[in-house]
């Protein structure tokens, strides 16, 4: 019996710390031989667990099996496929807009033709003219002198020619400032008109290299509106402008078609403790040529409308033969300060005739319908700062723009 206890002892030794089997006794050696070799495997587990407890811990990841073979009729592909579109040569084509390709007289493209290749393009004449700048009195000199091979006018429909000839004239200014133009007589019924005709512009020399000489060809028509024939722009930075020079020159397509018809300069001042309405038509200048002789006879006519009522209507003076009219008359008009916010004043610049009725050249519309953001800011002006003249330069636009945009306009003649 000791002899199996014994020997089921031993295996169970040598199963647990991995040492072969020896004979136990009973004798106090052998004991204690047993209790090191249970310190011992005991240590050795803990030394075990706790290098277990120091390695870090990674999530646990499910991982599906990876399936091999044909997708069956029934199962979706992973990856769709990309449904491409097939574009026929036409869907390719009706991208494109022409017009953004197309050479006009805004193209850069323009620059890069001579000037024969510009008037077999446009077919629009030539024009000769010369600068000189004087260094000793600081002024630039621009010499219009005649224009050939202009094209017969036609009318605005484009059906048929309103007359065998021009009667052509030329505007002349610096850009990018358009106001400070010049322009020459008017040629009567003539495609080969010769102007001869200085303008000085003062202007400091290094300013003047940076500014750019536009010049446009214009048909004056008396019964229509005047046309933008073509124009001829030269950098004056591309010259010498000391030495000078003659040029003639192509004439390219304006996207300008219509002319402007003029500016005019007004004060506007309330009193409000006399309910009083102050007007002061000061000038205008470039005003459209209604006369194809003698420039234009202009007035304008000024008149308060309350509402859409036409209340009072007075008129200048008329200047004869100019379109640079100095006026300096004052007008005054009785509006109450409770009326003032419904009040409209109309000014019209006429062309004075004594033979027919007065040529109309333009008009603005101040007050509660303005014809314009220009028109309503000089009115919001006057109406911040009582008793204090406020002046502004207005453009004067046709009847039919103040006619859309300003009931004021339509109760008025």
């Amino acid at each position: 019996m000791a002899s199996r206890s014994s020997d089921k002892d031993g295996d169970s030794v040598h199963t647990g710390s991995e040492v072969p089997l020896t004979p136990r006794t009973n004798s106090p050696d052998r004991r204690c031989s047993s209790s090191d070799t249970s310190k011992s495997t005991y240590s050795l587990t803990r030394r075990i667990s706790s290098l277990e407890s120091r390695r870090p811990s990674s999530p646990l990841i499910d991982i599906k099996p990876i399936e091999f073979g044909v997708l069956s009729a029934k199962k979706e592909p992973i990856q769709p496929s990309v449904l491409r579109r097939t574009y026929t040569p036409d869907d390719y084509f009706r991208k494109f807009e022409p017009q953004l390709y197309s050479l006009d007289s805004n193209s850069d493209d323009v620059d890069f033709l001579t000037d024969e290749e510009i008037l077999s393009k446009y077919q629009l004449g030539m024009l000769h003219f010369s600068t000189q700048y004087d260094l000793l009195h600081n002024h630039l000199t621009v010499r219009v002198i005649e224009a050939r091979d202009l094209p017969p006018p036609i009318s605005h429909d484009g059906s048929r020619q309103d007359m065998a000839h021009s009667n052509p004239y030329v505007k002349i200014c610096l850009l990018p400032d358009q106001k400070n133009s010049k322009q020459t007589g008017v040629k009567r019924k003539t495609q080969k008109p010769v102007f001869e005709e200085r303008y000085t512009f003062e202007i400091p020399f290094l300013e003047a290299q940076r500014r750019t000489l536009l010049l446009t060809v214009v048909d004056f028509d008396k019964f229509s509106r005047h046309c933008v024939i073509g124009k001829v722009s030269v950098p004056l930075c591309e010259v010498d402008l000391v030495k000078g020079g003659h040029w003639w020159k192509a004439l390219v397509p304006s996207s300008q078609n219509e002319v402007e018809l003029g500016e005019l300069l007004l004060s506007l001042n309330y009193l409000p403790s006399a309910g009083r309405l102050n007007v002061d038509v000061i000038r205008a200048k470039q005003l459209l040529q209604t006369d194809v002789s003698q420039g234009s006879d202009p007035f304008v006519k000024i008149q308060l409308v309350h509402g859409l009522k036409l209340v009072k209507t007075k008129k200048t003076s008329f200047l004869r033969g100019t379109i640079d009219p100095f006026y300096n008359e004052s007008f005054s008009f009785k509006v109450p300060q409770e009326e003032l916010e419904n009040a409209s004043l109309v000014f019209t610049v006429f062309g004075h005739n004594m033979k027919s009725s007065n040529d109309f050249i333009g008009r603005i519309v101040i007050g509660q319908y303005s014809s314009g953001p220009s028109e309503s800011n000089h009115w919001r002006r006057m109406l911040n700062t009582h008793r204090t003249a406020v002046e502004q330069w207005h453009s004067l636009r046709s009847r039919a723009e103040c006619d859309r945009v300003s009931p004021a306009s339509l109760e008025v003649t």
